[in-house]
């Protein structure tokens, strides 16, 4: 077996060759990473979102419930049914609300997109775990005041403290900064249901009604319930499922990381096939003294393919410190998409977890194996006496 020392020399003997094959395969892996990891931030996002007794009652034949209409008539016959938990006063856990959506201007002359404006009511915040006002105060019922996500404060021209923004030519003022524990409702604002209501021309109908079941088996009966029911023609789904059909959002940043993935990857290979390529003919003598000294085919193409794996996995470390860098620098780890059912925006956090990171060892481990096995492949072909009657 050759000693691993002697690889190593070997690449540092050609330190430009091997710093061109590391920049290479680390803008392959750090773009897969960048890709992946927003893939799964939003995943994340809509996954923490979900709680697991939680129902969201829609009018039949709705995605979500911008574009659903649920009547206030309804919504309390629904409030009104047994196997709904109940908070430490007695009251259920369920709220009827309503959702609305705004055209607002991004900060930065970024453009403009689409926000998601709820209208709730006090109990509304018992069902969104680890939601809290962490500056300024909550909104007063009755006015037009208003509370925002942190995230969304500093992507939106006036949703910043104390700022205003405009809903039906009505101005609401933003009163408090919230946070929901990374989930969805960070990429909402929040404001009085029946205000809204009034500036939404959407009096005496809701969007949704949101309920928690006091059980899995109470959650399934009411599930049921409500299907069965004709007369009121709306469905009910678990929040699990109705997250899950919301992150149909994501297909389009991960078929666009692949895309990118995909043909950086092929640049990389050719880089570093390119690198061993190189190193083959200028180490032909190399190759030949060493067969000479009892080393077999196997040592030779092990200890190429071992040069080919280092310089990629090296690429792969500054890949992925490049990835967590720039999202630090950029938004602080903080990034927005374009919700695909419900066509608003959404905001997460970049999630590099052990999961994203390993695919993007792997993804070095390929480079290294394919772009180094044709050339070290060519190293042991070659015939002992003609590598050494090389210059």
């Amino acid at each position: 077996m050759i000693p691993i020392k002697y690889n190593l020399r070997s690449l540092w003997a050609r330190k430009v060759g091997s710093l061109m094959t590391i920049a290479s395969t680390g803008i392959a892996v750090g773009a897969s990473v960048f890709a992946l990891g927003l893939s799964a931030g939003l995943d994340q996002t809509l996954e923490v979102s979900a709680g697991p007794l939680d129902i969201i009652v829609l009018r039949q034949g709705s995605s979500s419930e911008t574009a659903s209409g649920v009547s206030e008539a309804v919504a309390r016959e629904i409030l009104a049914l047994p196997g709904i938990a109940t908070d430490q006063q007695g009251r259920p856990l369920a709220a009827p609300e309503l959702v609305v959506v705004t055209y607002l201007p991004r900060r930065g002359n970024a453009g403009s997109a689409n926000v998601t404006i709820r209208g709730a009511l006090p109990v509304s915040r018992d069902l969104r775990e680890g939601m809290k006002v962490v500056e300024g105060r909550d909104f007063q019922p009755g006015l037009r005041e208003a509370i925002v996500s942190r995230k969304l404060a500093g992507r939106f021209e006036g949703l910043g403290m104390n700022e205003e923004f405009v809903v039906q030519d009505k101005s609401f003022k933003v009163v408090g900064l919230f946070e929901a524990g990374g989930g969805a409702t960070e990429s909402e604002i929040w404001t009085d249901q029946k205000v809204l209501a009034q500036v939404a021309n959407r009096t005496g109908g809701t969007s949704s009604v949101q309920i928690r079941a006091a059980s899995k088996a109470a959650q399934e009966t009411l599930l049921n319930h409500i299907k069965a029911d004709e007369q009121i023609a709306l469905k009910a789904i678990t929040e699990v499922q109705y997250f899950a059909d919301q992150a149909q959002a994501g297909l389009v940043l991960r078929l666009l990381g692949q895309i990118i993935a995909f043909f950086l990857t092929i640049g990389a290979m050719f880089a570093v096939a390119n690198t061993m390529y190189g190193a083959i003919a200028t180490r032909a003598r190399e190759i030949g003294t060493l067969r000479s000294l009892g080393f077999g085919r196997g040592s030779i193409l092990t200890a190429f393919l071992l040069e080919s794996l280092v310089l990629c996995l090296v690429g792969a470390i500054v890949g992925c410190l490049a990835s967590i860098a720039l999202t630090k620098l950029f938004g602080g780890q903080s990034a927005g998409t374009m919700n695909g059912v419900t066509f608003t925006e959404i905001v997460f956090a970049f999630s590099f977890g052990p999961n994203v990171l390993m695919k993007g060892a792997l993804l070095a481990v390929f480079l290294g194996v394919v772009g180094g096995f044709l050339p070290a492949l060519r190293a042991v072909r070659m015939k002992v006496v003609d590598a050494l009657r090389e210059v």
